[in-house]
C-alpha cells in the first residue's frame, strides 16, 4: 500500500482558461445561516474578505455571476454591491447553465462552479471544475473537485481567488 503525500491530494488544478466562474451564494458567501426579525425581514452575514476577493478576480478578467435558489432580497443587493450579475430564485440550476452557456457560446470545461449543498451537484456536474467550502455537505464534498479550507461566509471566496491569481503565474 503506497501512502498519498498529503500535498499532492491537495493540489488545485483550475481549467486552463476560466471562461466563468459561478457562484452559489448561501453557503459560500455565508455561512449558511439566516437571522429573522420578528417582521419577518431576513438578514445573512457576509465576508469582507470575499468581497476583495472579487475584486481581485475582477483585476484578472474573470467573469462571474451567482445563481441562487433563494429568493431573498439579500442575494440581490450582495450582488450589486459586489457589482456581479445574478439568477436569483432558480429552481433548476443545470438547466439554467445549460441555456446560458449555449446562449453565451462558453465551454463548460473553462468554468468553475463553486457550492455547498445538495442542490448544487447537478450543476457541478456540468463544468469542468467544482469547488465547495470546507463546511459543505458531505456529498458535496465527495463530488467537488477541490475542497477550499475556508467555511463558507468565512472567506471562502477569497482562498479561491487567491488560488486561481497564485495558478495564472504558473
Amino acid at each position: 500500500m503506497n501512502n498519498i503525500d498529503e500535498n499532492e491530494s491537495c493540489k488545485f488544478t483550475p481549467p486552463v482558461d476560466v471562461d466563468l466562474i459561478v457562484f452559489d451564494f448561501d453557503g459560500v458567501f455565508t455561512d449558511n445561516k439566516v437571522y429573522t426579525a420578528q417582521d419577518g425581514t431576513e438578514t445573512v452575514v457576509c465576508d469582507r474578505r470575499d468581497g476583495l476577493g472579487i475584486e481581485m478576480l475582477k483585476k484578472i478578467n474573470i467573469p462571474m455571476f451567482i445563481l441562487s435558489m433563494e429568493q431573498n432580497p439579500v442575494v440581490i443587493a450582495r450582488a450589486k454591491k459586489l457589482d456581479l450579475e445574478v439568477k436569483a430564485g432558480c429552481e433548476d440550476k443545470k438547466s439554467f447553465l445549460q441555456y446560458y452557456f449555449k446562449k453565451k457560446g462558453i465551454d463548460s470545461a473553462n468554468v468553475i462552479y463553486i457550492g455547498n449543498d445538495l442542490n448544487d451537484l447537478e450543476a457541478m456536474g456540468l463544468v469542468g471544475c467544482s469547488i465547495c467550502p470546507g463546511d459543505s455537505h458531505a456529498k458535496v464534498k465527495e463530488s467537488a473537485t477541490y475542497i477550499l479550507a475556508s467555511n463558507g461566509g468565512n472567506g471562502a471566496v477569497r482562498e479561491l481567488a487567491e488560488l486561481l491569481i497564485q495558478n495564472k503565474g504558473k
